[in-house]
């Protein structure tokens, strides 16, 4: 698709507003602020009132006074999984991740078919892949749709969903895929699940298991995507990049798809 333009861009961002339905580890705030204040540091940088132009009514500007980075539509990065690899090698913040990897095709996998605290599995993305015809390959950006986007602004959005799997997560980074992407509040079948599995099992090695697979193999993920329905299974270019903050476990994205004639 080199060279094409582009007939129709899709968001696949969560708008950042201020909900009060939402939990408060994921409570943005954001503070509006009148043109009229402007005026004021005008006058005070020294410009006198009679001076201003008359059309000026002073600037708005808003400031974020809370927001977590993974309080919105936001990529992790393997920093977010833990400290260190499996050899003991420091992971990659967000501000480290290669530029290259937030371009290529996508490619859906519909998801929506699976129950809240269903893990999918290797044989639904084959499943998923040989109903649409799509292949993938190193460059793919995996998009798993699940449809709970629809529920996003709810209280209990964070409680619902299905998750990837620890075999599934390997299964894409095994087939060249490092960035991918989830509809639903998290990579994993929600937190209650997993603890109620681990409990009962009584398994250590329950709980977080997709998005520890990062920590032996390091890949990059998207969470609180919206749209996916609006989206082709392929055929389709997505771009995802992060704000730059050094340091950070992940950093809230617009993410938009590219869609061709």
């Amino acid at each position: 698709m080199k060279g094409l333009r582009p007939s129709r861009i899709v968001d696949l961002s969560k708008e950042i507003a201020e909900n009060p339905q939402d939990p408060f580890f994921m409570r943005v705030k954001v503070k509006h602020h009148p043109h009229g204040r402007a005026r004021w540091l005008v006058r005070l940088l020294g410009l006198p009132f009679r001076l201003f132009p008359l059309d000026f009514d002073g600037w708005a500007d808003d400031t974020i006074t809370r927001m977590g980075v993974h309080a919105t539509t936001h990529i992790d990065a393997p920093w977010h999984y833990g400290p260190t690899d499996a050899e003991g090698g420091r992971l990659p913040t967000i501000e480290q991740m290669p530029l290259e990897l937030g371009f290529g095709p996508g490619v859906v996998f519909d998801m929506s078919h699976k129950g809240d605290g269903e893990e999918i599995a290797i044989a639904d993305l084959e499943a998923s892949l040989a109903a649409s015809g799509a292949s993938i390959g190193p460059g793919t950006i995996a998009l798993i749709r699940t449809g709970r986007d629809r529920f996003q602004g709810q209280r209990d959005y964070w409680k619902l969903g299905t998750g990837m799997s620890v075999a599934a997560t390997e299964w894409l980074i095994d087939h060249g895929v490092k960035v991918m992407g989830i509809d639903q509040w998290g990579w994993d079948v929600p937190f209650h699940h997993q603890i109620r599995r681990s409990r009962e099992q009584g398994n250590s090695r329950l709980f977080w298991a997709g998005h520890l697979v990062g920590r032996r193999k390091p890949f990059w993920h998207m969470e609180q995507l919206r749209g996916l329905d609006l989206l082709p299974t392929h055929g389709f270019d997505l771009a995802v990049f992060p704000l730059r903050l050094k340091g950070a476990s992940a950093a809230p994205a617009r993410v938009v798809a590219f869609l061709y004639d």
